[in-house]
Order: C-alpha cells, then structure tokens, then sequence
C-alpha cells in the first residue's frame, strides 16, 4: 500500500485554525486502513480504484447519482466524535438491532456547491447548515459534532469529487450530512454510538423550463409537527410524517400542501417541506418561528434580501383565515416557498374548504422572481455577494 502526504490547506483563514496533514491511502477497502493513520484528528482518505461512469448533465434529476466517495465519522461514548476519514462509496454494515431503525434517532442537512464563473467551488452559508445540524441534534438526544471539523472534512470530500460537479446552466452539487444512531440494542434510550455520514450527488435544475407556479392544497386532516415535539429539528420523521399527505394531493392535481398547525388547524405554518411567505398589500409575512417550525437558509436569506431592499417583512403568526379574507379584498399579491432545493417555489392557487384561490393571476410574481434571480445569482458567484454569504471550498 503507497500511502501519499499532502497538505490540505482549506480556508484556513475562514474556518480560523491550521489544517492537519491528510493522508490519501490508494486502496478499496476502509478495513485496510490501520489506526495508525486516524490519529491526533487527521483525516484519513481511501481512493477507489473503480470510478463510476457519470451521467449526462441533462439527464441528473435531484438525488439519483452519487460520486465516488463518502465521509465518514464516528462516535463512542468514551471517545466521542472520532475517526474522521474519506472512503469509497458503498453500502454501510449495521446490525439490525442498530437503534436508528427502532427509535428514530437521525438527523440531516440539506446544502449545495455550485461553481461560480471564475471556475471556484462555492458553498452558500454552510455556518448556517451546521449550526442547523447541531439543534437538531440537541433535540434528538444526538451529540452535537464540531462544525469546523465537519466543514473541513466537506471541503476536502469535495475538493476530492470536484469533477463530479456538473456542467449546464442551475446544476450543482448537492450535499446531503446526516448522522444515525448505530449502537445494537432494543432499550429506548439515548444511544452511545453514531455515525455521521456526508454523500454527494450531481442534481439538475430545479426549474429545467424556468421558473413556475405550483398547485398547493390547504391539507385539513393531517398535520406536520406540534410546537414542543420535532418541527424545529431536521429529522427522517418530520418528512415521513408528511408523505401520506402529499401523495393523497398529488392524486387530485396538486404540487403540494399547506401545513396548518397542529392543535388549532388554523395558523399557516410550512408548504410542503418550504417555508413560505406572502405579500400582502405591499407587506412581505412568514410564519414567525415558534418551535414547530425548520428555521431555513432561505428563508433568512430572504429576509434578509428583503430589509436590504426596503419591502417590509414581519415574521408573526398568520392564519388562513386571514390570507383567504386578504384574497377577497385584492391585497394577496404573491405567494412563494422556500428552500435548498428550488430556493424559491411561486405559489400561483391555494384550495381550502373547497374554496380555489389564484395568486397573481397563477403566473409568478415580480418579487418572486427578483429573489429567485438574486439568490441564485449570489449563490453562483454571478452576482455581488454583499453578505458574504459564499464560502470557498478552497
């Protein structure tokens, strides 16, 4: 086995201390690996020697490639978060006793790099993501990791996969961390072991044909999350309690649904998996975040964008009812979601109760797209990044 020293000198200046030196270790297997060349916090890195063919740029989808390498990182009870390493993509080993599978304990994050004109390899706000991660490991009883450890080892797995970014207008690199908890056993209880797991994936435009309004159905029987439970958090829970829904609207012709919350059924709280927001009579209003609610990227990002441009925003509660009264007095002007994946989702009908409400006249709204140009545009270096929201992988 030839085991290569290089320096791997990422950001340094961001993420404020000196990188270890890495070791790349030409060979397949993770098991060939000696401890030896995990210790005092370096970054072990095992190539594949098979390389995955790469599919067409205008074939992608969202979530059906994955790149040839993985991170990987351990936790135990008496070490804590350890063997930080880089290996070949590949199925992972767990008992079927590993308690993930029985009590749900997992948490994840969303984020992309995208490459900016200039040809550099960008993130946008990933302090954010990681910080993200954090609570909601808090609340899942998960032990929170070290996020500049974590960007680093990101970094290099991308620096590592930089020819699997693909080309074409609105592709990217998507970025999926998520931690399991692996400890074999039935108790319930917090588990003592985990495992944090970073893949990568080549997505494709959101939007292949532009940008669109969507259908959305005000679901009045199911609801997302209650403020107290995991509605905060990002956690494999949260969404499968809202596939059900979703599939029933996608049978009657819609995109998705409005999320009321759990207790009144009357206050807006999510579309889908988006935060959303509303334009009314020339105010801008989110559902302020009240424990039930994922505190998005976008949705700061938007606010943020907004109070620059001098639209005023509100973040404060905001039932259906009063959206639904402000559709009849010709003052619901816009309506939109948020997130990773389509960064902004126009809204163009609304049906509640049997009641059709059209939104801009179903075509997306001028404030709308101005977000969507101006976020997209940051996020791949194409235009001034007044924030400093991009952060360079290199």
């Amino acid at each position: 086995m030839i085991i290569i020293e290089t320096m791997l000198l990422i950001n340094e200046e961001r993420i404020g201390i000196v990188k270890d030196r890495v070791k790349i270790v030409s060979s397949v297997r993770e098991s060939d690996k000696g401890k030896e060349e995990m210790n005092m916090g370096n970054w072990s890195i095992t190539l594949t020697t098979a390389k995955k063919a790469k599919p067409a740029a205008d074939q992608l989808g969202f979530g059906k490639y994955f790149t040839d390498h993985m991170l990987l990182m351990d936790y135990t009870a008496d070490q804590g978060w350890h063997d930080p390493r880089i290996v070949p993509y590949g199925p992972i080993s767990l008992d079927p006793s590993a308690m993930v599978f029985h009590y749900g304990q997992e948490v994840f994050e969303g984020m992309k790099a995208y490459r900016t004109p200039q040809g550099e390899l960008v993130l946008f706000r990933p302090d954010m993501n990681l910080r993200r991660l954090n609570h909601s490991c808090e609340r899942l009883g998960i032990p929170q990791v070290d996020p500049e450890e974590v960007l680093e080892g990101i970094c290099r797995l991308l620096a590592l996969e930089e020819e699997w970014m693909p080309e074409g207008e609105g592709n990217s690199l998507y970025i999926r961390p998520f931690i399991i908890a692996t400890e074999a056993g039935l108790g319930v209880r917090a588990a003592e072991e985990y495992r944090l797991i970073v893949i990568l994936s080549p997505v494709g435009a959101y939007y292949r044909e532009g940008i669109h309004p969507v259908r959305i159905y005000v679901e009045d029987r199911y609801v997302r999350a209650v403020r107290g439970g995991t509605g905060e958090a990002k956690t494999s829970g949260n969404y499968a309690a809202g596939i059900k829904a979703q599939e029933d609207v996608k049978s009657l012709g819609f995109s998705q649904v409005l999320w009321l919350d759990g207790i009144e059924k009357k206050y807006i709280e999510e579309v889908g998996s988006m935060n959303v927001f509303f334009k009314i009579g020339g105010e801008v209003v989110t559902p302020e975040l009240n424990g039930s609610i994922l505190a998005g990227v976008t949705r700061d990002s938007v606010i943020h964008l907004l109070r620059e441009w001098g639209v005023p925003v509100k973040e404060r509660r905001i039932s259906i009812e009063e959206l639904f009264e402000a559709h009849k007095e010709g003052k619901l002007e816009e309506a939109f979601g948020t997130g990773t994946a389509a960064v902004i989702s126009p809204i163009g009908s609304m049906t509640w109760e049997g009641h059709d409400m059209e939104i801009a006249g179903g075509q997306t709204g001028a404030l709308s797209a101005k977000l969507y140009e101006t976020l997209t545009g940051i996020q791949r270096g194409e235009r001034e990044d007044s924030f400093g929201w991009r952060y360079s992988v290199r």
